[in-house]
């Protein structure tokens, strides 16, 4: 199992345009309290939480949880929660890329 959430707010300041009102997303972690989900573009972004509606808080038992020095909350699964992962992910590094997607094989996270 894993944390779902469903897409709620859009505001005219934040359209969100790569999320899909009512649809529901796999959260993959959490980063100063905002949710790392895949969108619908298939990327994995940090949004805020407030704009989600929780569908099922369940993480999984093997995330690793810490608290930042402001009390703000990081989680992820082993696989991700190295420093720097995603910035390495999104500049395009092939080992973190591969490491991602076998990730999400694993989870059956069907990117979109």
């Amino acid at each position: 199992m894993i944390m779902k959430v469903r897409f709620t707010h859009v505001s005219e300041e934040n359209n969100y345009q790569d999320l899909t009102t009512g649809n529901v997303y796999n959260v993959i972690g959490i980063e100063a309290d905002d949710l790392r989900i895949i969108n619908n573009d298939g990327s994995p972004y940090l949004y805020p939480a407030n704009i989600f509606e929780i569908i099922d808080s369940h993480e999984p038992d093997d995330w690793i949880a810490e608290l930042g020095e402001e009390g703000e909350r990081y989680a992820y699964p082993p696989e991700l929660n190295r420093p720097g992962f995603f910035e390495d992910y999104f500049d395009g590094d092939e080992e973190t890329i591969a490491a991602f997607r076998h990730y999400l094989a694993k989870q059956q996270i069907l990117r979109v």
